[in-house]
């Protein structure tokens, strides 16, 4: 099947790239020219694992093309709308650019094409686009018959490609069979094991896209949440997630405590989501508690620090170590990041900072620009190198099992703030570190003592959290 996708960004370029993989003649097409001649040579624009190999392998196929001209819909049978839907002012959803991209479909529109509109938007997007070019097609006196389809992406950064090969289920809104018809049989490569595609009007998938993204962010924000109750108490975030997640109606995903949620998708889709809400008179109170709980925990790390080192004199001349800069693993994505409220926070205390990534330390230095007080590192290791202490902020894999003895070496000090709670307090304290997660309680000074004393070999022993502690402190 012939298709056209409009915009190449992330969702453009890996939904066009992957049904290029399945043996489709896939058009991509942006209006930013210098983006297209670089994909062309098989540059990619953005850091998506898999990706880049994908892309060179189709081209040389010819199955994958990039062009700036919209007279590639002229061949299309199918045509996606994949373009930005940015926040205003407002937080509601910019639709300018569907608007000129159906504008723009409208006019070279000559055959029966079916639209689909896979840019996240508010619902009565589809109808929109459906009147807009209604309107165009009766202002150039053709009477040519199309559909408008709504076929919302569920990618995440960093297993795009996965999750569109390997969908957990593909909703097409649509009321037409003949457009059904067609993009299920689109489909249905994806979907060859079992059926997940699901059928349903298109307000209805319109607000599907947003309605998951919400839960999945009201997970998060509840869990940082009750993290924070956890460690006024005592209790252990890691344990009451485990003690949770075996309730098979709640499950086991998205039940992390961390430093908040950042990215493209969350923090724009809870905002239009409210904005779509006000614009019909009605109450959030549940998506204002979601995002007021992300900004704190945002803020949580630096407290940390700024408690611990209140007593050392403040931050103001102390060097920090920041593992991990994107706003979650596997992607360069550093669009509301985490790391940046971290950043600015330290900086304003006086703090020096030395900052690695595996692979967004090109976008963080745009991001960073002109910031004084910031050294970009080539590794984990060099940005310890002299740090009064270490902070994770982004938990890419090979900080999991870093030379934690090497990094205690190069520090000044010996404290480390878990962002992502990757480590094990009593290995941790074991090493000689002064560590502190989210959501779990320090340990108690005495065991910090005796763990401490200990030859290295009887330290790990206790270290292991099935062990009995209370053992430890009678040894």
């Amino acid at each position: 099947m012939k298709i056209l996708i409009i915009g190449v960004g992330y969702v453009g370029l890996v939904t066009g790239t992957c049904f290029a993989e399945m043996g489709h003649d896939v058009v991509c097409l942006d209006l930013d020219k210098s983006k297209i001649e670089k994909l062309k040579k098989g540059i990619i624009p953005f850091y998506e694992p898999g990706l880049q190999e994908l892309v060179q392998r189709n081209q040389k196929a010819k199955r994958l093309q990039f062009t700036t001209d919209y007279e590639a819909l002229e061949s299309a049978a199918v045509c996606f709308i994949a373009v930005g839907t940015p926040s205003t002012k407002t937080g509601a959803a910019d639709l300018s650019q569907i608007e000129a991209a159906t504008q723009e479909i409208a006019t070279y529109l000559k055959d029966y094409t079916v639209i689909v509109n896979k840019s996240t938007a508010p619902v009565g997007t589809a109808r929109k686009i459906k009147q807009q070019i209604r309107d165009v097609l009766a202002e150039r006196g053709a009477d040519i018959p199309y559909d408008v389809v709504s076929c919302p992406e569920f990618l995440k950064e960093g297993s795009a490609i996965d999750d569109c090969m390997k969908p957990d289920r593909i909703i097409i809104g649509s009321d037409s069979e003949k457009a059904t018809r067609i993009l299920q049989r689109l489909y249905s490569s994806f979907t060859l094991n079992h059926d997940r595609m699901i059928v349903m009007d298109l307000e209805s998938a319109e607000l599907t896209k947003y309605a998951s993204n919400a839960m999945l962010a009201t997970r998060i924000s509840f869990m940082n949440e009750l993290a924070g109750i956890c460690e006024k108490v005592g209790a252990n975030i890691n344990q009451v997630r485990i003690g949770m997640s075996a309730d098979h109606r709640i499950g086991y995903h998205f039940l992390y405590a961390g430093a908040g949620y950042g990215g493209s998708c969350f923090p724009k889709d809870i905002r239009a989501l409210k904005a779509m809400a006000e614009g019909l008179n009605l109450e959030t109170p549940i998506l204002e508690a979601v995002e007021t709980i992300n900004e704190k925990q945002k803020k949580h790390l630096s407290k940390k620090l700024s408690d611990y080192f209140a007593r050392k004199g403040g931050l103001t001349g102390k060097t920090i170590a920041i593992w991990g800069l994107a706003f979650k693993p596997n992607t360069d994505d550093m669009r509301e990041a985490p790391s940046l409220t971290l950043i600015h926070s330290l900086l304003r205390k006086g703090a020096t900072l030395r900052l690695y990534d595996p692979i967004a330390m090109d976008n963080a230095k745009k991001m960073l620009k002109g910031k004084e007080g910031i050294r970009f590192c080539l590794s984990e290791y060099q940005a310890a190198q002299n740090a009064d202490a270490v902070i994770l902020v982004t938990e890419w894999k090979q900080f999991r099992f870093v030379n934690l003895n090497t990094v205690l070496t190069k520090m000044r000090g010996n404290a480390f703030f878990d962002g992502r709670n990757q480590y094990k307090p009593q290995e941790m304290a074991a090493k000689g570190f002064h560590y502190f997660g989210v959501g779990v309680p320090p340990l108690a000074t005495d065991l910090l003592h005796k763990l401490r004393s200990l030859g290295k070999k009887k330290a790990m022993r206790y270290a292991d959290p099935r062990f009995d502690h209370s053992e430890a402190l009678l040894d």
